[in-house]
């Protein structure tokens, strides 16, 4: 791991080895709720290019934030992508579930600090409501919230055993605190108003079976963003890069091929 300061904490990310050369810029990799680098590993193991995946603040291996779920959370992570982007030269912003709304944040709210030449959208929208039974367990019950979270469709389609407990685990580890602060800070996040303001090309990747941001979240996405396409990763549900990360990194591929 390496980190890098960010108002006053520290922020944690790891590095692809530098000698990939497929392909210009780097791509950092910004996770979602209650999740950390390591949902990415499949990623930078498979790209062919210079790539990043960070921890949020409160995640994995960066320090926490004293911050209100909604925009100051946001911001406050949008903060971390921009420490890191600037620390590794990024160029290329990929953002799965609430990492895909920083990453609108970014483009929305912070676009005089940093402009990326493309991005990547996956299991996120331009609004993203949490089901309120959801929203009321993650602080009163976070065993059933979890448990809802890893049905059939929900995180994952068809999942092995061994990737529905480490992700049950990940999330655990990162805390009810946290993961709840997250999910609320997407609960708050609409900017569908905006999307027509956003000027990079865009890739809305989506899982088949992805019950918690449908297809639709994707389709509506790609036809308000001027500049944007639709990729469908079949037998996946919401976090396509983990179930199908062949098929997740060849999207991302080809997207990345035809606007650089």
């Amino acid at each position: 791991m390496q980190v890098v300061s960010n108002h006053g904490r520290e922020t944690a990310y790891v590095e692809t080895d530098s000698e990939a050369d497929g392909g210009t810029g780097t791509a950092l990799y910004v996770h979602g709720s209650g999740g950390s680098h390591e949902v990415w590993r499949p990623q930078l193991r498979l790209t062919d290019r210079p790539a990043t995946a960070l921890d949020l603040s409160g995640h994995g291996h960066s320090e926490d934030i004293d911050a209100s779920p909604g925009y100051t959370t946001r911001s406050a992570y949008a903060d971390d992508v921009l420490a890191v982007a600037d620390a590794t030269d990024a160029s290329v912003l990929v953002g799965s579930s609430l990492g895909g709304a920083v990453v609108l944040h970014v483009l929305l709210e912070r676009a005089d600090e940093f402009t990326p030449e493309a991005v990547v959208l996956t299991g996120t929208g331009a609004r993203m409501g949490v089901l309120e039974d959801l929203l009321e367990w993650l602080e009163s019950d976070f065993e059933r919230a979890l448990e809802f979270l890893h049905e059939p469709d929900r995180l994952f389609h068809d999942p092995s055993s061994e990737t529905r407990e480490r992700s049950l685990e990940a999330m655990r580890e990162c805390g009810q605190e946290v993961t709840r602060r997250d999910f609320l800070t997407c609960h708050d996040f609409d900017v569908r108003d905006r999307l027509g303001e956003i000027d990079v090309p865009v890739l809305a990747a989506y899982g088949e079976y992805d019950q918690l941001t449908p297809p639709w979240f994707h389709e509506y996405l790609a036809d308000e963003i001027p500049d944007a396409s639709l990729a469908e990763i079949e037998d996946a549900a919401h976090m396509p890069m983990v179930e199908q990360p062949r098929a997740f990194d060849e999207a991302v591929s080809e997207f990345l091929a035809s606007v650089q």
